[in-house]
């Protein structure tokens, strides 16, 4: 049932899959809308230029019904009228033609936008495919298709009958007419006729274009399969990943540990946590973390301090606030430095003492660990050196 489950394209198309089909020419297109944008684009350029065209083809008409003899025997002559003629239609008529070249071009705009692939325009020899032809003609596209054939011809007859049946008396009155107003009437009832007709077209458009984006969306569906290895594609193996993430930090723990033997002091909590803290008078403003850690990693620490003969200290309220306060690198928290500054007066003294013998100094017994820095709020533990106080 699982791998039933991971062969069904149940998920939606991811962003990758959407750029991919994109510049593959995959986008959603709509014919209708496409066919009534032109349309009703035509209709209306044609109402509006309808007087000027009309002029337009006027005058053509005339100049190539009055030739002079001459001419008519002039090959040449006759070539550069019909030529001229020729120029004079196609200016009239370039504001028409270019309105249905604008419209024609932003209407895939409207729905999937403007898309130049190289892939859609390669041959493709498998359409060439009879058997897949075949399938195609008994499809569930080609079912849809068809009704749409069957309702857009419904819808135009529908709408041709009304409009006639609404200007019957004018058109019975035609054979009544001079020959200007029959024109002009005549020209009447076709515009408004092809208006109508693409205006109930807009219909079969409104339908087709959400009917075109679900289509669309569930051609590009996705299995879980496929957004499994898609994942694996974009963003790495997890495994690899995991691999590599736990590469960097054994990379890490590998640095901080060598910076332990230039700690000044290693705070613990004794067992749990070990913080490496380090100042430079002239470098930072207040002590640094250089390494911390908890459980082995804290082991580790002592025993590379031990090695490398760096003081520890246990304190565990001290150790535990700093180990949750602060990270490798940061200055230790203002509210620290007044127990940090004790830890650090007791190791430079106990330097010293080491080196020169005197006065052994007293260890700190009570450092100042302010309410809520340590996260375990336990009872003060008294602050004791390990039984080996190095230099």
């Amino acid at each position: 049932m699982a791998e039933d489950s991971d062969l069904e394209k149940t998920e939606q198309a991811s962003p990758k899959r959407l750029e991919t089909a994109r510049e593959e020419g995959d986008v959603p297109r709509s014919r209708e809308l496409a066919t009534v944008s032109v349309l009703f684009a035509a209709g209306l350029s044609f109402w509006m230029m309808g007087s000027h065209l009309n002029s337009a083809l006027k005058i053509s008409m005339q100049q190539g019904l009055s030739l002079e003899r001459a001419d008519a025997f002039d090959p040449i002559k006759l070539l550069m009228k019909i030529s001229n003629m020729t120029i004079d239609l196609l200016i009239a008529f370039a504001p028409f033609a270019l309105v249905l070249l604008v419209v024609a071009l932003a209407s895939p705009a409207l729905i999937g936008g403007w898309v130049v692939s190289r892939k859609s325009i390669m041959p493709q020899f498998g359409r060439l495919n009879p058997i897949k032809g075949l399938s195609n003609m008994v499809s569930k596209n080609a079912a849809v298709e068809l009704i749409k054939s069957i309702a857009k011809t419904i819808l135009v007859a529908t709408v041709a009958y009304i409009v006639i049946a609404g200007e019957l008396e004018p058109i019975l009155s035609l054979s009544s007419m001079s020959v200007t107003n029959g024109v002009s009437e005549v020209s009447h009832l076709l515009i408004v006729g092809f208006l109508s007709i693409v205006s109930a077209l807009v219909l079969i458009a409104a339908i087709d274009v959400p009917y075109q984006l679900y289509q669309y969306a569930q051609k590009l569906k996705m299995t879980k399969e496929e957004v499994r290895q898609e994942s694996k594609e974009s963003e790495g193996n997890p495994e690899i990943k995991a691999r590599v993430r736990q590469q960097q930090r054994e990379m890490a723990r590998r640095r901080m540990m060598s910076e332990v033997p230039k700690a000044d002091v290693v705070i613990t909590n004794p067992t749990h946590y070990a913080v490496a803290i380090q100042y430079q008078e002239n470098g930072s403003r207040a002590p640094v973390v250089i390494a911390k850690g908890a459980d082995t990693i804290a082991l580790k620490i002592r025993e590379i301090a031990k090695e490398h003969q760096v003081m520890t200290l246990e304190a565990p309220k001290l150790a535990r606030a700093l180990y949750a306060h602060t990270e490798l690198g940061d200055e230790i928290p203002q509210t620290l430095y007044s127990a940090v500054a004790e830890v650090l007066a007791y190791v430079f003294q106990m330097r010293i003492f080491n080196k020169d013998g005197g006065y052994r100094p007293e260890m700190p017994t009570s450092l100042l660990v302010p309410e809520g820095m340590d996260p375990h709020s336990l009872l003060p533990i008294p602050n004791t050196v390990t039984d080996e106080v190095l230099a």
